[in-house]
């Protein structure tokens, strides 16, 4: 894309000016917690260094202390040149921190945020100068399950499927210096049906500047021919204008609009200026691609047409930095060798990811489900919690064409009683519908996995080892496995009490997770397997089981990669397959049964 620079934090909304601040920070613990009594946002004595964006749990970091701390801090200094002050905002944002961050300029109090996930942002002009500066942020973490962890383990040692904890910077931190009158969101929504890009503008700006003379100009190009150039007035702070992408009145394009797909990812260039009395205030490019996700009784439609999908579970863990991506390589490795083993998709499990994962994913026509991390206590608290930070997710990655699904709770985790509990169910009707609010375009997955609630697709898990005993389980018992009262798996009903099943698409979102026989550390799904042989039999006859099954639209196998004590990847940590990847691929390609009548 022509926006696109590397490493680059934020490729759909990209500016020129800006710095990437990851690198070496002093850094300390504060086990007394007493860093804030003793103003050491002013005097810190921190004697350790650590490489950001890397925690201080995984190696990169230089630290590599897996033990729980629950209050940290970080110093570095800041360079400001005099052009990033002069007529400008300077805006200090983090892409992720875990979970309470606390952020001081020259000894000032910039502010603080809660969460452990998404972007956030402070606007630092005011409390700094040309010159060197001081930057102290101190983050708080603890093991409390109210707040959301995904994959993060609550107690000192790994169990089960929750591994070493992450705490603190995770993610890029980085320096933005922004004009006074600005772009501060671009919201983009294809409508296909209409030929068209509906745009709303978030700008910020005096109030008095509204009106005439304030103007928002979107050119649109593809594959370098111009296509549509649309001039909009801004009344208000938040304003909506459509663009028509089909090339009406440009000479020599007359090929129609070019959707978005995983056979042909094709995006569109857009770049906005945004203009106060036909000055130029903001410049920003962008991209986008012209899709649509919907359902259709029991099929999912993608730009009009039965969508099959083959999914992975990726959960987004490396060896040595752990949630965090090691280089944007790292990223495009994984989405290449997702490709190459046959899925069109994956469901990103427990984590939001680099938003330039989402970008690559765009490029590639890799399909996404984006799904939260979960908490794993049901209370008023936690409920704010999710709710604040789904939001933002939603708002952060709306514009992203690759995902093609919400995923908000998987396995009642965090809501634990689901089943019966009217107040857990109010509280996934809740998210659904504000969901639908922000999105009301892409399917919603309330409850991945089992006991639903509201949702737009039924998904199953299922480790059913045997392939025949699959297939016999659901192949001639739908109406009994789409009810509250007959098990498909875990002892677990496909819906909650008080909830029906209504002809929604079905796919199985878990299943396979098979390991190979090792050392007896580790763990995969069911028996583990001696030879290559046998893992390919059985992943086989299992896969091949879920197509067969007539109603069922689409899978998702676990998993990408082992993860910790987890080893039931088709790669190992360090991303060597281990088994011959273009055998799983013509597994995954291969049309059988129910997949034989999608286009």
């Amino acid at each position: 894309m022509k926006c696109y620079k590397k490493d680059y934090p934020r490729p759909q909304f990209v500016r020129n000016q800006w710095v990437n601040l990851n690198g070496k920070w002093d850094f300390g613990f504060d086990e007394q917690n007493c860093g804030e009594k003793k103003e050491w946002f002013r005097d810190f004595p921190g004697e350790l260094e650590i490489q950001v964006p890397f925690t201080y749990e995984t190696k990169l970091s230089g630290i590599e202390d897996e033990s729980s701390h629950e209050n940290i801090w970080y110093r570095r200094t800041l360079e400001i040149a005099p052009d990033m002050l002069h007529e400008k905002r300077l805006m200090l944002h983090f892409e992720g921190s875990d979970f309470i961050t606390k952020v001081w300029l020259n000894g000032k109090f910039a502010g603080e945020h809660r969460g452990g996930y998404t972007r956030f942002s402070f606007d630092i002009t005011d409390l700094v100068s040309e010159g060197e500066n001081q930057l102290v942020v101190k983050v708080e973490d603890s093991e409390d399950i109210q707040q959301p962890r995904g994959k993060q383990r609550w107690v000192g040692e790994n169990f089960g499927c929750w591994y070493v904890q992450t705490t603190g910077i995770w993610k890029m931190v980085w320096l933005e210096s922004v004009p006074v009158i600005r772009l501060e969101k671009v919201k983009m929504t294809p409508v296909l049906e209409k030929n068209e890009l509906e745009v709303e503008y978030e700008v910020s700006a005096l109030s008095e500047v509204y009106g005439s003379d304030l103007k928002v100009e979107a050119f649109v190009s593809f594959e370098g021919k111009f296509i549509a150039r649309a001039v909009t007035s801004l009344t208000a702070s938040h304003t909506k204008a459509t663009i028509d992408v089909l090339g009406r009145g440009v000479a020599d394009f007359a090929w129609g609009v070019r959707t978005w797909s995983p056979e042909e990812p094709n995006l569109y260039d857009i770049e906005f200026r945004l203009l106060y009395q036909g000055v130029v205030q903001d410049e920003i490019g962008s991209y986008f691609g012209m899709r649509e996700i919907r359902i259709d009784g029991p099929n999912i439609l993608l730009n009009g047409k039965p969508l099959y999908q083959r999914l992975i579970l990726d959960q987004g863990y490396w060896k040595d930095s752990h949630l965090t991506p090691p280089s944007e390589e790292a990223l495009i490795e994984d989405i290449d060798k997702i490709n190459a083993l046959g899925y069109n998709g994956l469901r990103k499990h427990q984590k939001i990811e680099d938003e330039r994962f989402l970008y690559w994913c765009d490029v590639k026509g890799m399909l996404v489900w984006s799904e939260a991390a979960a908490a794993y206590q049901f209370t008023d608290y936690a409920v704010e919690l999710f709710t604040k930070e789904w939001v933002d997710i939603v708002k952060l990655n709306y514009n992203h064409p690759s995902i093609i699904t919400w995923t908000p709770f998987n396995e009642s985790w965090g809501i634990a009683q689901v089943e019966t509990d009217r107040k857990q169910q109010h509280f996934t009707e809740a998210i659904y519908h504000l969901t639908k609010s922000m999105d009301p375009f892409r399917p919603v997955i309330v409850n991945d996995g089992w006991e639903q609630t509201v949702s737009d697709i039924i998904t199953l898990h299922d480790y059913e080892e045997a392939g025949e005993v699959f297939y016999n389980r659901y192949a001639g018992h739908k109406d009994e496995i789409m009810t509250t009262e007959m098990y498909h798996s875990s002892n677990k009903s496909a819906m909650a009490n008080g909830y029906e099943y209504k002809g929604q698409p079905v796919i199985i979102s878990e299943y396979g997770g098979i390991a190979f026989n090792n050392d007896d550390s580790g763990w995969g799904y069911g028996n583990k397997v001696d030879t290559e042989e046998e893992f390919i039999r059985r992943f086989d006859e299992i896969t091949t089981a879920i197509k067969k099954v007539p109603y069922v639209c689409g899978f998702c196998y676990t998993q990408v990669t082992d993860v910790q004590q987890e080893i039931n990847g088709l790669m190992d940590i360090e991303r060597n397959f281990k088994v011959d990847q273009d055998t799983i691929k013509e597994i995954n390609e291969r049309r059988v049964g129910y997949w034989r009548t999608f286009k």
